[in-house]
C-alpha cells in the first residue's frame, strides 16, 4: 500500500511521519530534480506493510514555489509508480480554516483520503472545540485527531488507514461550470476520469514536466480558444472554496478564550526576541553560544575519538608484518577516516542547534528580523533559512532557496550561499584554531577559541552581503519582491525529529565525505610512499651522511620528511610551493590545499597521512602539526599568520565539487558555478595574502 503524506508548512507532517516509520526511512531525490523525497514504511494494525512518501509543505494545488511544484506533478502524473492508494492531509488543527483549503484540493483529485487534525492539544489550549463526528459527517472523509509530539491518536490513525478506501466525486464548482465542455474535452484527449484534474491540466500546463511538447501546445491552443483565463479562475475557485470551509467551520468548531493559550504567550515572547535592538543582541547570543559549545562540549568525545585512532594505527603497525599493505591501512586508510570521525561530535552539535531552531520556531524569527537588513543587501528575510543551512551544508542550503519566489533574489541567494561556513570548513577552524588561539576565556564562560570561530563564520555572513550588494547590480531580473511567512508558535523542540535528523545529517556527511576520503588518502598514501627512481633511497643516503653522529632513533624522523620531500607528493608540493608561499603556506599545506579541491574536509586527512607517514607514536595530527617548525625563522610554523590566512583561504574558496553540481543543476547554467568558482578562488588567495601580510 502507497501512501502520501501532504499538508502545510509548520502543520506537524514532519513530527507525523517520524512518528509513523521512526528509524524506517531514506531520503532521495525526486525524478528529474534535486528536491528531497522522504520514504519511509509503517507497519499497520494487520500486520501488512506500508510505504509512506512525505511530500514537501504546500498551501495549495497552485502551485507559488519550486518545493510545490513537486507535489502537483507527483499527484498528477499517471505514470508516477510511486502514485498513492491513500493521501493523508496533515492539518493544523488551531488554524483549520486556512489548513482545510488545501483539503479540499487534494479531495477532488478523487483519490481516497483521510483528514488528520494535528497538534490538537495547541487547539485546545488556544481554546478551539472540534465536532470531530460532525465535521467527518459533513467533509464526507474519516478524521483523526492526532498529536504527533506524543504520540496520541497514532493506534487510531493506522487502524482507519485500513478503513479508508472511498473515492470521491469533485465538488461541481459554480466558477468551472461556464467550461465544463472545454474540460470534457481534456478528459478525453488525456483519457482523465477526473474533470478537478483535466481542470489542473488548463491550469499548470506549462510547469507539468510530464507532458510532451504537444500536449503542452494543444492546451495552450484550448486555453485560448475557449478563454480559459487561468488567474481570474484560481482566484473564483478559492473564494468559493473558503465560503464554504467558512460554513463548515461555523457548524463544527467553537472558540473559548483561554488564559494559557500558546498564540498569546507566543505573542509575548516576540516582543522580546523581535525587539529592534534586543533581536538582535538575541540572535548573536545564540550563535556565539552555539560555537562556544562547539569547541568546550566537543573536546572530549574528540579527544577520545582520537585517542582510540592512534591506538588502532599502533595496534596495526605491531600485530600485521611491516609491509606496504599494513603501512597503506595504518597510514592511509585509518588516518585518513580518523581525521574526519575525530570531527563528528562538533558537527553534531552544530545540525543539534539547528534543529532546535527550526524545531522551537526561532528560525522563522530570525528570517523577520532580518528581513531589514536583507533588503539592504539585495535579499529578502526567506534568504535566511539558505544562509543558516549553509552553515551545515551547501548543498541542502542551496536547495531550499526553491522557497525564494523571487527569482533574481533567488539567483544571488545560491550564488553567495558557498560563503558561509560549512560543517566541512568547521574541521579546519578547529584545529588551526586550536593551534594559534589560546584555550582561555576572554569573558564570563566564552573562550578566545569561541570568539576566534564566531569572527570565522562572521566573516562568511559580511562577505556573502558584500557578494550580494554586488550581484544585485549585476544581474537584470526586475520581479515584484515581497516577504510573506507563517508565524509558528513557539514549541518544546520533539527530541525524536531533532535525533533523527541529526542521525541523518551525520549519516550523509561521513559516508558522502567518506568515500571522497577512503579514495584520495589511498592516493595521496601512494604518492607520498613512492617517488621518481631511487630518488627516497638517495634522499635517506644524504640524512646519513650529514647526520653521521645521530642515533637510529633521532635519524627516523629526519629520514621520513626527507623521503616525503622527495616523493611525488613532495615533488608536486614544491612546484606549487613558490605560488602559496607569499600566503604563509609550505609544500604540504600545498598537497592539502590541491586535495581539498574535491572536498574541503579532505584537508584534515591529507594532514594526518602527510604528518602521520613513518611516525610510530601515538600523537594525534593536531599535536605533530604544533610541533612543525619553520626552516626560516626556527619558530613554530603554525603561528598566528599562518592558521589565520589559511582558515581566511578557506573561508572565501570555491572547492567542493558537490557544490558546483548543485548550482548547475539548480540555475541549468554551467556560467555560474564556473564563475563562482574563478571569483572566490581569487578572492581567497587576495584575503589569504592581505592576512599573512598584515599579521606577520
Amino acid at each position: 500500500m502507497k501512501i502520501a503524506l501532504i499538508g502545510n508548512p509548520n502543520s506537524g507532517k514532519s513530527s507525523l511521519f517520524n512518528q509513523l516509520t521512526g528509524l524506517n526511512q531514506k531520503v532521495a531525490n525526486f525524478a528529474g530534480v534535486t528536491v528531497e523525497k522522504k520514504t519511509g514504511f509503517l507497519i499497520l494494525p494487520n500486520k501488512e506493510k506500508a510505504q509512506i512518501i512525505d511530500l514537501p509543505g504546500t498551501y495549495s494545488l497552485y502551485p507559488k514555489s519550486l518545493d510545490e511544484q513537486v507535489v502537483l506533478d507527483f499527484l498528477l502524473d499517471k505514470e508516477n509508480t510511486e502514485k498513492p492508494d491513500l493521501i493523508l492531509v496533515v492539518t493544523d488543527a488551531s488554524n483549520l480554516q486556512r489548513n482545510l483549503l488545501l483539503f479540499e484540493e487534494v479531495r477532488d483529485l478523487g483519490t481516497p483520503v483521510l483528514l488528520i487534525l494535528n497538534m490538537i492539544d495547541l487547539a485546545k489550549q488556544s481554546g478551539w472545540e472540534i465536532d470531530i463526528k460532525k465535521l467527518e459527517n459533513l467533509l464526507g472523509v474519516p478524521v483523526v485527531a492526532t498529536n504527533a509530539r506524543n504520540g496520541e491518536g497514532i493506534l487510531e490513525l493506522k487502524t482507519r488507514i485500513l478503513e479508508s478506501s472511498k473515492q470521491y466525486e469533485p465538488s461541481l464548482l459554480e466558477s468551472l461550470s461556464p467550461h465544463q465542455k472545454l474540460v470534457g474535452e481534456i478528459q478525453v484527449k488525456f483519457a482523465l476520469e477526473n474533470g478537478y484534474i483535466a481542470n489542473l491540466y488548463l491550469h499548470h500546463y506549462e510547469r507539468l514536466h510530464f507532458l510532451s511538447d504537444e500536449e503542452k501546445k494543444y492546451l495552450q491552443k484550448q486555453q485560448i480558444q475557449y478563454q480559459f483565463n487561468s488567474l481570474s479562475l484560481q482566484a473564483q475557485e478559492t473564494l468559493e472554496r473558503f465560503d464554504k470551509i467558512g460554513s463548515v467551520i461555523a457548524e463544527t468548531t467553537q472558540k473559548y478564550e483561554k488564559t494559557n493559550n500558546p498564540l498569546r504567550i507566543t505573542q509575548k515572547i516576540d516582543k522580546i526576541l523581535l525587539h529592534p535592538i534586543w533581536g538582535y543582541a538575541i540572535f548573536l547570543g545564540v550563535l556565539l553560544l552555539m560555537f562556544n559549545s562547539i569547541f568546550k562540549w566537543a573536546e572530549l568525545p574528540m579527544t577520545f575519538i582520537e585517542d582510540q585512532t592512534a591506538n588502532l594505527q599502533e595496534i596495526i603497525k605491531n600485530n600485521l608484518p611491516d609491509n606496504l599493505l599494513t603501512k597503506l591501512l595504518a597510514d592511509g586508510i585509518i588516518a585518513g577516516i580518523g581525521s574526519v570521525v575525530v570531527f563528528i561530535p562538533q558537527i553534531a552539535l552544530l545540525f543539534t542547534f539547528i534543529a532546535i531552531l527550526e524545531e522551537s520556531g526561532y528560525m522563522v524569527r530570525a528570517m523577520i528580523i532580518m528581513d531589514k537588513l536583507m533588503r539592504k543587501f539585495g535579499l529578502n528575510g526567506k534568504s535566511v533559512v539558505p544562509l543558516i543551512s549553509g552553515v551545515a551544508c551547501a548543498i541542502p542550503a542551496i536547495m531550499a532557496t526553491r522557497n525564494i519566489d523571487n527569482r533574481k533574489e533567488r539567483l544571488i541567494t545560491i550564488l553567495i550561499t558557498p560563503l558561509m561556513s560549512c560543517s566541512a570548513r568547521l574541521p579546519i577552524y578547529t584545529v588551526m584554531i586550536a593551534l594559534v588561539v589560546p584555550a582561555k576565556n576572554a569573558f564570563w564562560f566564552i573562550s578566545w577559541q569561541a570568539l576566534a570561530l564566531l569572527a570565522m563564520y562572521l566573516l562568511g555572513i559580511l562577505m556573502a552581503l558584500v557578494a550580494s550588494i554586488i550581484l544585485s547590480k549585476l544581474l537584470k531580473h526586475q520581479d515584484n519582491s515581497y516577504f510573506v511567512v507563517e508565524m509558528p508558535t513557539y514549541k518544546v523542540p520533539r527530541w525524536k525529529n531533532i535525533g533523527l535528523t541529526i542521525l541523518e545529517k551525520l549519516k550523509a556527511f561521513t559516508l558522502e565525505a567518506g568515500k571522497v576520503i577512503v579514495v584520495l588518502s589511498v592516493v595521496l598514501w601512494a604518492l607520498a610512499s613512492f617517488g621518481w627512481g631511487d630518488s627516497l633511497e638517495q634522499a635517506e643516503n644524504k640524512v646519513r651522511k650529514e647526520n653521521p653522529t645521530l642515533s637510529q632513533e633521532k635519524l627516523e624522523p629526519l629520514i621520513n620528511a626527507a623521503k616525503l620531500e622527495a616523493s611525488y607528493a613532495g615533488v608536486l608540493g614544491k612546484t606549487l610551493e613558490p605560488v602559496i608561499k607569499p600566503l604563509g603556506f609550505d609544500w604540504k599545506i600545498g598537497i592539502s590545499l590541491i586535495a581539498s579541491f574535491a572536498a574541503r574536509e579532505v584537508f584534515v586527512s591529507t594532514m594526518s597521512v602527510i604528518y602521520g607517514l613513518g611516525t610510530d607514536d601515538e600523537q594525534s595530527v593536531r599535536e605533530r602539526m604544533g610541533k612543525e617548525i619553520n626552516p626560516e625563522t626556527k619558530k613554530p610554523f603554525y603561528s598566528v599568520a599562518v592558521g589565520f590566512s589559511l582558515m581566511v583561504f578557506y573561508a572565501f574558496a570555491m572547492q567542493c565539487m558537490s557544490t558546483v553540481a548543485i548550482v548547475y543543476k539548480e540555475t541549468r547554467s554551467w556560467k555560474y558555478p564556473i564563475g563562482q568558482i574563478i571569483a572566490f578562488n581569487i578572492l581567497a588567495y587576495i584575503a589569504s595574502f592581505l592576512v599573512y601580510q598584515i599579521l606577520k
